[in-house]
């Protein structure tokens, strides 16, 4: 401030913190979507912050730092609520209190600190620029001015969405105003300063600098009421302010004696001397710089030798009385300085994008689950409304009026009389119409188009329902197997699980109903289609063809008696096709707001308005129906009013017609008439109207298979997996009923091991971990077992066969059996009990296996009908 003689403002300083952090663990919390979705919108944006807190030097590229943060915050304000949970930190720069930080949880709190720095960085920009040339000058102009505006939006926008009670100081309403006028008053300074380089008329600059003086005023009277401009710098505005009134009275006091007007002269440079001295008195306590000091006694000695000879020349020469000051004329003001917000800042949205300034905007696909569905609830809604209650009601009109006009052979008649020969203009403008949209083949395409997605979405359908058609058969079949004693899962068709078999079969049938439906639908189109294929191919072929398919009638002229009628008919049946082509137009403007009716950046600052608003209540669809209310009145009750008027107005019409019509008619047969000429006529026109009607028809099919599509898709897509469920379910519940008995696996008692083994079929017993792999085997191969080997050991009976299942015994050879052992005599106290030393063997029946003399069991290969026992 000692160098310079305009101000600027210090940056304010923040403290690092994890933006990302916080914003990643609010979207765990409130939103439907994971965060690592945005796992780079999270490193952009702690990089953006990053940058922008270090913005520590007057550089321009500083200004697009700043701009593109500033603009994502604004974009993340829709996103989330003002208090997403980051405690920003920031120093003040202006007061008492600059090293006194305050925290606040406020995305509007970091916006309004970012765009202060961005207010900051400008007037220091201004400071830089080389203020001796004039190219420097308007750089300095330009900076002064973009840092007002920037601070005149903080003030009406920004500020009032605070949401704190108090403010910082450098940032509350009187300080934003103080600076304001403060940085146009330096714009203005500017501007006053390339006038004087430049040598305008001192008029122009008195202008200027009578500007410059109001500017600093208005900047020292809002710093009285801030608590944050220092004392400093309310001398230098009021020093500064009092400098350039003194300036203009003195640049007016040349332009006097220019125009010779000494005494007014005189009177303007005692003004500016007066105005001089009250500049220089805050001179006192040293707040002022040596620059504005400087400035001020070079201007006093300037204005005071001016005053001195104007003076004496009046006294001498002129002698032109001295008016006082009272009554000398205001000085005009010449405003330069405005306070220009720059669009980066005004409009950000439009920044945002690929390839533009700001790149793309962040968290674009942060959408709570809720808004999704009320988006699509929305749009349901809306386009029901519209081509149901409006558009389908004015087409229904117009049906009802070319019917009524086509039973009074309307135009036929009056084309068959106006025009007995050639071809009458409309039905050319209406086969030039026909020609150019390739009538024919366009209604073949539509046609295809149609069989197309009908065969597509029938194909889906029925892959979706021979999916449940097998899984039920397999369902009877495991049910007629086992029996519905054990088969105790629920039918396929009764299955009333979510997306289980009822409500699949159901939604199957509710298919085949829509498919029927449009069936039927279709044939009665083709119908149409076939009924005027032949008149339409007349009207898209050349003029030729059409002569010869009208009969010319032999030229006649119309009484005057007719011409009455004629006249007023026809002008009726003006109105009709005026009252058309109003009902096209009104049809085409609807579907084009329709189109444009883009609500999702509403309804996301609905959805952010409720969540700050109910922070503790999860947003529902169900929170939108007002909003959706208020938005289909505001945009589509003015159209729904005009149905009412467009009936009114074509009973009307057709009220005239029919009127005028019978006149014509009874008037009509004194002259005669040819009928044929007329009932062609009257057949190329109604191909025409029954050409618009079947367009319309294969447009509303084309998308009833296209929206069918979808719901076919879904449905093959949930049958798929309710069958797979369905499948491991049948597998499983088998496995259960496959499972033996458990009491067919028991151990025996050594007192057991004498029983002999009840002769059965040959069914090996086996152990419970080989018993279902065995039963999975015989289930599936159903193969006899080999037959066994000679036995060589002599049995009253023929022993069963043997089975080849490896021996628990340890690696004995079966093949033949081997000599007798002494049996081992057991320990008393341990009888009955297993030793390890023993080994596992076979207990064999005393039939087959016990030797006859001990009575022991005999070592050696295992009977298959002595069971399995522990001995």
């Amino acid at each position: 401030m000692a160098t310079f003689n305009i101000l600027s403002i210090p940056f304010r300083k923040s403290t690092q913190i994890s933006l990302s952090g916080a914003i990643q663990q609010y979207i765990s919390k409130k939103y439907d979507q994971h965060p690592d979705m945005f796992r780079h919108d999270l490193e952009v944006v702690d990089s953006l912050r990053r940058n922008a807190v270090n913005v520590r030097e007057a550089h321009e590229s500083g200004v697009k730092t700043l701009q593109t943060y500033a603009g994502q915050l604004v974009w993340m304000s829709g996103k989330f609520p003002i208090d997403i949970g980051a405690d920003f930190t920031w120093y003040p720069a202006l007061g008492y209190h600059t090293e006194h930080p305050l925290a606040a949880n406020n995305l509007k709190y970091e916006l309004m600190n970012i765009l202060y720095n961005l207010a900051a960085l400008h007037s220091q920009l201004a400071m830089a620029s080389n203020r001796s040339s004039s190219d420097g000058l308007k750089s300095a102009a330009s900076s002064f001015s973009k840092a007002a505006g920037v601070l005149t939006h903080m003030k009406k926008e920004v500020l009032p969405e605070l949401r704190m009670a108090n403010p910082p100081d450098d940032m509350d309403e009187a300080t934003l105003e103080s600076l304001i006028q403060l940085f146009l008053a330096q714009s203005q300074e500017c501007f006053w300063q390339k006038a004087v380089m430049d040598n305008y008329k001192d008029a122009s600059i008195a202008r200027l600098a009578a500007r410059v003086s109001d500017l600093y005023s208005a900047a020292g009277e809002a710093a009285m009421r801030s608590e944050a401009i220092s004392s400093a710098w309310i001398h230098h505005m009021s020093a500064k302010h009092h400098h350039f009134a003194a300036a203009a009275q003195y640049r007016a006091a040349l332009d006097c004696l220019e125009k010779r007007k000494y005494g007014e002269e005189v009177a303007r440079l005692t003004d500016a001397v007066a105005c001089v001295n009250e500049g220089l008195k805050e001179c006192r306590g040293g707040y002022l710089s040596k620059a504005v000091v400087d400035d001020l006694n070079g201007l006093k000695r300037r204005v005071e030798e001016d005053l001195k000879r104007a003076e004496k020349d009046n006294d001498i020469i002129y002698l032109q009385a001295v008016p006082p000051k009272s009554e000398l004329k205001i000085l005009e003001r010449a405003n330069m300085a405005i306070a220009r917000i720059p669009p980066e800042i005004a409009k950000p949205y439009d920044f945002f994008g690929d390839h533009a300034e700001f790149g793309p905007a962040l968290f674009t696909k942060l959408v709570p689950f809720a808004v999704h569905v009320a988006v699509s609830i929305y749009e349901e809604r809306r386009d029901r409304l519209v081509n149901n209650n409006i558009i389908a009601e004015l087409e229904t009109l117009t049906d009802k009026l070319h019917e009524i006009l086509s039973g009074l052979n309307l135009p036929g008649s009056l084309q068959a009389l106006e025009k007995p020969l050639g071809l009458p203009g409309t039905l050319v403008q209406h086969a030039e119409e026909i020609r150019q949209a390739d009538a024919l083949n366009r209604l073949q395409r539509g046609f295809a188009d149609i069989n197309k997605l009908c065969s597509s979405d029938k194909a889906v359908f029925e892959e979706g329902k021979a999916v449940l058609a097998a899984e039920e058969e397999e369902d009877q079949k495991l049910r007629r197997k086992h029996g519905t004693a054990r088969w105790t899962r629920p039918e396929s068709r009764l299955d009333s699980s979510p997306n289980g078999g009822a409500k699949l079969w159901n939604q199957a049938a509710e298919i085949e109903g829509y498919f029927a439906s449009s069936t039927s639908s279709d044939s009665v189109v083709r119908d149409k289609y076939a009924a005027v294929k032949d008149t339409l191919a007349i009207l898209a072929g050349p003029d030729r063809g059409m002569m010869d398919y009208i009969p010319n009638s032999r030229r006649t002229e119309i009484p005057e008696s007719l011409k009455p009628a004629l006249g007023r008919l026809r002008s009726a049946y003006n109105d009709v096709l005026r009252l058309e082509s109003r009902r096209r137009k009104r049809v085409e403007a609807l579907k084009a707001k329709c189109r444009s009716d883009d609500i999702k950046t509403d309804i996301l600052a609905e959805a952010a308005r409720l969540e700050r608003s109910y922070p503790s209540t999860a947003i529902v669809s169900a929170h939108f129906e007002d909003f959706f209310e208020k938005r289909l009145d505001s945009l589509y009750e003015s159209d729904l009013e005009a149905l009412e008027k467009e009936n009114v107005d074509q009973e009307k019409i057709l009220s005239d017609v029919q009127r005028a019509n019978r006149e014509f008619e009874s008037q009509k047969k004194s002259v005669g008439s040819n009928a044929e000429r007329e009932r062609a006529l009257q057949r190329l026109d109604n191909a025409y109207y029954k050409y618009k009607e079947i367009v319309n028809n294969v447009e509303v099919g084309r998308k009833f298979y296209n929206d069918l599509s979808r719901i076919v898709e879904q449905f093959r897509n949930q049958a798929r997996q309710w069958v797979n469920e369905r499948r491991k379910d049948a597998r499983s519940l088998e496995d259960e009923i496959s499972m033996p008995p458990l009491s067919s696996l028991s151990i025996n008692n050594p007192q057991q091991q004498q029983q002999p083994a009840p002769m059965q079929s040959y069914q090996p017993p086996l152990s419970p971990s080989t018993a279902a792999s065995s039963y999975y085997m015989n289930q599936h191969h159903h193969q006899p077992p080999p037959p066994p080997p000679i036995r060589q050991a002599a049995a009253v009976h023929s022993p069963p066969a043997e089975a080849h299942i490896q021996s628990w015994a340890d690696n004995i050879e079966q093949e033949h059996p081997k000599p007798m052992m002494p049996p081992i005599a057991p320990v008393a106290s341990m009888e009955g009990t297993w030793m390890p030393e023993m080994g596992i063997k076979f207990a064999p029946s005393p039939a087959a296996g016990a030797n006859p003399q001990t009575g022991q069991p005999k070592k050696g290969a295992w009977e298959p009908s002595n069971g399995i026992r522990f001995g």
